[in-house]
């Protein structure tokens, strides 16, 4: 269930990304915003389910927190950071450095 939540949760800020960019500009940025999202998050899963495999026995602390669930939430970190880097600051407050 918690696998669930964390795939909800990755799907509606894939939609926000691709909404925010194909407002700005194109449908073609929408579609890259999705795909280097989607793209992220799995590297991220891939990175984190080698980081849970060798901290988590291999049946998991409980029949509902597995090592997918635990790698799954650690994928939250820094998806959360790269989608805040990237979707949600605002592009138009950051000025150009004065020389």
């Amino acid at each position: 269930m918690i696998e669930l939540l964390i795939f909800h949760i990755h799907a509606m800020a894939g939609l926000y990304a691709f909404t925010k960019r194909w407002q700005e500009g194109k449908l073609r940025e929408g579609l890259l915003a999705i795909a280097i999202f989607f793209l992220v998050f799995i590297i991220m899963w891939t990175l984190t389910g080698q980081i849970v495999k060798a901290l988590m026995p291999s049946e998991g602390f409980t029949t509902w927190f597995t090592r997918d669930t635990g790698s799954l939430v650690l994928t939250i970190i820094p998806d959360l950071i790269f989608f805040k880097v990237f979707f949600l600051n605002d592009q138009s407050e950051v000025k150009p450095l004065e020389t």
